[in-house]
Protein backbone atom coordinates (compact mmCIF):
# COMPACT_ATOMS: atom_id res chain seq x y z
CA UNK A 1 0.00 0.00 0.00
CA UNK A 2 1.31 3.39 -0.89
CA UNK A 3 1.61 5.71 1.76
CA UNK A 4 1.61 9.62 0.92
CA UNK A 5 4.31 11.97 2.31
CA UNK A 6 5.13 14.94 2.91
CA UNK A 7 8.38 15.76 0.92
CA UNK A 8 9.19 18.26 3.23
CA UNK A 9 8.77 16.47 6.76
CA UNK A 10 11.06 13.79 5.57
CA UNK A 11 13.40 16.40 4.31
CA UNK A 12 13.35 17.88 7.65
CA UNK A 13 13.38 14.40 9.59
CA UNK A 14 16.60 13.77 7.78
CA UNK A 15 18.62 16.23 8.56
CA UNK A 16 17.47 16.31 12.52
CA UNK A 17 18.26 13.15 12.55
CA UNK A 18 21.89 13.15 10.72
CA UNK A 19 19.91 10.87 8.14
CA UNK A 20 19.27 8.03 9.96
CA UNK A 21 15.38 8.80 8.41
CA UNK A 22 16.52 9.21 5.30
CA UNK A 23 17.95 5.63 5.00
CA UNK A 24 13.72 4.40 6.49
CA UNK A 25 12.62 6.39 3.60
CA UNK A 26 15.03 4.68 1.08
CA UNK A 27 13.84 1.90 1.83
CA UNK A 28 9.83 2.99 1.83
CA UNK A 29 10.33 4.40 -1.29
CA UNK A 30 12.26 1.53 -3.21
CA UNK A 31 9.45 -0.83 -2.00
CA UNK A 32 6.80 1.90 -2.89
CA UNK A 33 8.35 1.87 -6.75
CA UNK A 34 8.55 -1.89 -6.98
CA UNK A 35 4.81 -1.96 -6.27
CA UNK A 36 3.63 0.83 -8.30
CA UNK A 37 5.55 -0.55 -11.20
CA UNK A 38 4.95 -4.30 -10.66
CA UNK A 39 8.75 -5.04 -11.64
CA UNK A 40 10.07 -6.18 -7.90
CA UNK A 41 14.05 -6.19 -8.39
CA UNK A 42 15.55 -5.79 -5.07
CA UNK A 43 13.95 -5.24 -2.06
CA UNK A 44 14.15 -1.82 -0.12
CA UNK A 45 16.55 -3.44 2.68
CA UNK A 46 18.76 -5.14 0.36
CA UNK A 47 18.99 -1.99 -1.70
CA UNK A 48 19.91 -0.73 1.57
CA UNK A 49 22.34 -3.14 2.38
CA UNK A 50 23.89 -3.25 -1.54
CA UNK A 51 24.45 0.66 -1.70
CA UNK A 52 25.97 0.31 2.30
CA UNK A 53 28.38 -2.68 1.21
CA UNK A 54 29.25 -1.00 -2.08
CA UNK A 55 30.04 2.86 -0.24
CA UNK A 56 27.15 4.19 -2.73
CA UNK A 57 27.75 3.24 -6.04
CA UNK A 58 24.81 0.88 -6.02
CA UNK A 59 22.77 3.96 -5.17
CA UNK A 60 23.79 5.30 -8.55
CA UNK A 61 22.95 2.28 -10.11
CA UNK A 62 19.29 2.45 -7.85
CA UNK A 63 18.57 6.08 -9.34
CA UNK A 64 19.24 5.56 -12.94
CA UNK A 65 16.84 1.69 -12.35
CA UNK A 66 14.12 3.61 -10.52
CA UNK A 67 13.98 6.25 -13.01
CA UNK A 68 13.31 3.58 -15.88
CA UNK A 69 10.92 2.02 -13.79
CA UNK A 70 8.82 4.65 -13.10
CA UNK A 71 9.17 6.04 -16.67
CA UNK A 72 7.87 2.73 -17.89
CA UNK A 73 4.69 3.18 -15.49
CA UNK A 74 4.59 6.80 -17.09
CA UNK A 75 3.85 5.05 -19.96
CA UNK A 76 2.03 2.40 -18.91
CA UNK A 77 -0.99 5.17 -17.63
CA UNK A 78 -0.30 6.87 -20.92
CA UNK A 79 1.27 10.01 -19.10
CA UNK A 80 4.18 11.64 -21.00
CA UNK A 81 7.33 11.14 -19.74
CA UNK A 82 11.23 12.45 -19.57
CA UNK A 83 13.88 11.14 -19.17
CA UNK A 84 13.94 10.63 -15.27
CA UNK A 85 16.62 7.66 -15.21
CA UNK A 86 19.12 10.29 -16.96
CA UNK A 87 18.38 12.70 -14.01
CA UNK A 88 18.25 10.90 -11.23
CA UNK A 89 21.65 9.10 -12.34
CA UNK A 90 23.25 12.63 -12.36
CA UNK A 91 21.64 13.83 -9.45
CA UNK A 92 23.07 10.41 -7.39
CA UNK A 93 26.08 11.07 -9.19
CA UNK A 94 26.95 14.34 -7.61
CA UNK A 95 25.73 13.08 -4.16
CA UNK A 96 22.43 14.63 -3.98
CA UNK A 97 20.40 11.65 -3.10
CA UNK A 98 17.76 13.60 -1.30
CA UNK A 99 16.85 15.35 -4.37
CA UNK A 100 16.31 11.58 -5.85
CA UNK A 101 13.98 10.60 -2.85
CA UNK A 102 11.91 13.78 -2.98
CA UNK A 103 11.34 13.46 -6.60
CA UNK A 104 10.70 9.85 -6.43
CA UNK A 105 8.28 10.51 -3.54
CA UNK A 106 6.63 13.30 -5.39
CA UNK A 107 5.86 10.78 -8.07
CA UNK A 108 4.57 8.05 -5.68
CA UNK A 109 2.30 10.70 -4.11
CA UNK A 110 0.55 11.25 -7.65
CA UNK A 111 0.04 7.63 -8.06
CA UNK A 112 -1.29 7.80 -4.94
CA UNK A 113 -3.76 9.81 -5.43
CA UNK A 114 -4.65 8.88 -8.48
CA UNK A 115 -5.38 4.95 -6.94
Amino acid sequence: MLQKRSIPMCIVLSILTCGIYMLYWFVKVTDEVNLVTEQPDTTGGMSLLLDIITCGIYGIYWGWKTGGKLEWARSCRGIPGSSMNLLFLVLNLFGLHIVTLALVQDELNRYNAAW
